[in-house]
């Protein structure tokens, strides 16, 4: 079972020297800013009170307090390139070449696709129109060379 630290002093009760020794092994150390706060304080979390007095003291706060949390040097993902050409200019390798020229044929087949389902709306919307005018006896199609009714 986990026991309560037991604070051996607030935040409040430091003097500023106190703070400028704390600041400075902040800076000097590798700890992190919650190692530093529970070291001195026995409180796990900071609430960024540390900040607050490098802010106060004068000292630069955009210095590196934190460590990484992983080791980014070593397993480093290469980068990929980014690509310079667009789709407009020329394609110069024959591999681009048939690349484009599959997006190309995949945009016509959903170009496609799109087109034949507006036709078949086009087509259930007519004869919805049709059953309507029949069933209910009422002309729902504008006449050609009506004028507006105002």
């Amino acid at each position: 079972m986990k026991q309560k630290r037991i604070i051996q002093k607030s935040q409040k009760d430091f003097s500023e020297s106190e703070k400028h020794a704390i600041i400075q092994e902040l800076i000097e150390t590798k700890c992190t800013k919650a190692e530093i706060w529970e070291k001195y304080t026995g409180q796990e979390e900071e609430h960024g009170q540390l900040l607050r007095w490098m802010k106060k003291l004068g000292y630069n706060t955009g210095i590196k307090t934190r460590r990484p949390n992983i080791v980014t040097q070593i397993y480093a993902m290469p980068k990929k390139p980014k690509p310079s050409k667009q789709l407009t200019e020329p394609a110069t390798d024959k591999s681009e070449a048939n690349f484009e020229t599959l997006q190309l044929k995949k945009r016509i087949k959903d170009l496609e696709m799109q087109l034949k389902d507006a036709e078949m709306k086009a087509i259930a919307f007519s004869t919805m129109v049709d059953i309507a005018e029949k069933e209910f006896k009422i002309p729902i199609r504008k006449k050609l060379n009506t004028k507006p009714s105002e």
